[in-house]
């Protein structure tokens, strides 16, 4: 790893802010790191700080506040920033439609090179971890372009980069595997991917086939394969906003209860992204959905994927409406946590690539995204976005541990994001922010921001800096 990227365990943090206490309140973390080959750090101790040198130079404010680590719960890692590669020059938007991303993507992925892929993903993680990012679903592709050239490199990418981030891959069939002239030898393909230890969830796109029929299929062979190698399962799912087309969720949730997902696949999740078709979803169809799912007892999880969906999603093209009020779509993650008591998280999807040209692989920006999008202002809108892209994303991707609340606890794996008070102008003006509210209504740049993963800290270049001056602070290093 580069030099940039080189990891120090800590033994201690000493002065520093919590989410769930009172912003003036100064607390210790001490991190315990078992005697074992992967050692994961979790947090031993959490116990107030004091000190009789604090005075109004040196005020609670000043120092960092400590959060749960971010969370990737979907994103692509082979198709990651295309549109900065030079090979990839002549595939840029020139219309915007989801047909021409499909186009340029495939075009993209017969020019794949390993040197490629390993480069394009390395900038990926890299700045997925500098923004706070301890762990990703990532999606590489396997059909007849690309074979297994993605999954390749995506599994370097993972031992790469196992001290900064864990990278679960999703061997994942972007092209149709049961219709079109390859369907047979994407499947084939994928049948010997799947297999692969490395790979922890099968991923499929039941939209991409030709029929309804066919689509079906495809679900049904996931589910069928999830559970007899005992992976998760993630599908991209109903990304229209088409009334007049079935909404495929239906399908998914009964399959999964007619072949026994609960008792033959335990601890194995569902994630469903995109599934913009919802959004035109009844209240009673919404009340539905969430009964089934209660019902069954199927570990489902939705992922909005609203920088992508809104980009994306639109009506049919025949719709003649002008282009002021064409409606856009993505899931409304805060009410569907609320209203209908369902799992849904939000995450980043895309990054420079047809499908997806605007945004970084940051999920603070998607939650402060979120704020807008979802009309969520409060304090407390604040915190459960902050969670969608956190703690919640981390246990609906299968990783477990607390999905709801961001007071850290003892026992809690040591992946935490550290904000501290960094002047970002260079003119003298830090601005401190104090609470989970400021950070999301106004992230931080990642100047400001250090990650632990497994009690590790990330040691960027300006970060030993600050484990060195920042004032009143203590970071203990093993």
């Amino acid at each position: 790893m580069a030099e940039a990227n080189a990891v120090k365990s800590i033994q201690a943090l000493q002065g520093v802010r919590l989410a769930g206490t009172p912003p003036d309140s100064l607390w210790n973390l001490s991190i315990q790191h078992p005697e074992e080959e992967s050692p994961k750090g979790v947090i031993a101790s959490i116990t107030p700080y004091s000190r009789p040198d604090i005075n109004e130079n040196s005020a609670p404010a000043s120092y960092p506040l400590v959060l749960p680590a971010l969370t990737h719960p979907h994103i692509h890692l082979d198709k990651a920033f295309v549109h900065g590669a030079p090979e990839y020059a002549d595939l840029l938007p020139s219309t915007g439609s989801f047909q021409e991303a499909l186009s340029y993507t495939s075009q993209a992925k017969a020019r794949f090179t390993t040197p490629d892929l390993l480069r394009r993903g390395g900038w990926l993680i890299a700045e997925s971890v500098a923004s706070g990012v301890t762990a990703m679903r990532a999606f590489v592709e396997v059909d007849n372009a690309v074979e297994l050239t993605c999954l390749e490199a995506g599994i370097k990418l993972k031992k790469t980069w196992k001290e900064s981030c864990y990278v679960q891959l999703v061997c994942f069939a972007q092209d149709p595997l049961f219709s079109g002239p390859h369907g047979d030898e994407n499947r084939h393909l994928m049948e010997t991917a799947i297999r692969k230890t490395e790979v922890e969830v099968i991923g499929a796109t039941p939209y991409v086939e030709a029929t309804t029929a066919d689509a079906k299929r495809n679900i049904e062979w996931a589910i069928d394969r999830a559970i007899e190698l005992g992976k998760h399962v993630d599908f991209h799912l109903d990304y229209n906003l088409d009334a007049g087309k079935e909404a495929l969720v239906w399908h998914v949730v009964s399959t999964l209860h007619a072949k026994g997902w609960t008792t033959k696949a335990p601890g194995k999740r569902i994630m469903l992204g995109h599934c913009t078709r919802l959004t035109l979803f009844s209240n009673e169809e919404w009340n539905r959905l969430a009964s089934q799912i209660r019902e069954y007892g199927l570990p489902i999880s939705f992922v909005g994927l609203p920088t992508s969906d809104t980009y994306m999603a639109s009506p049919p093209a025949a719709s003649d409406n002008p282009p002021q009020v064409r409606q856009r779509g993505t899931l409304h993650v805060p009410d569907m946590i609320r209203k209908y008591g369902l799992d849904a998280v939000v995450g980043v999807n895309n990054v420079g690539n047809a499908f997806t040209p605007w945004g970084a692989p940051d999920p603070l920006s998607l939650a402060c995204l979120g704020v807008g999008i979802y009309q969520k202002g409060t304090q407390t809108d604040a915190e459960l976005l902050y969670e969608c892209v956190s703690i919640r994303a981390r246990a609906a991707i299968g990783l477990g541990g607390p999905s709801s609340g961001l007071s850290l606890r003892e026992g809690q794996d040591a992946d935490l994001l550290i904000i501290y008070n960094v002047d970002e102008t260079g003119l003298g003006t830090p601005r401190t922010r104090r609470t989970v509210a400021e950070v999301v209504w106004d992230p931080p740049g990642r100047i400001s921001r250090d990650v632990t993963y497994a009690g590790q800290l990330a040691m960027k270049p300006f970060a030993a800096e600050r484990v060195a001056s920042s004032p009143g602070t203590t970071v203990v290093l093993v």
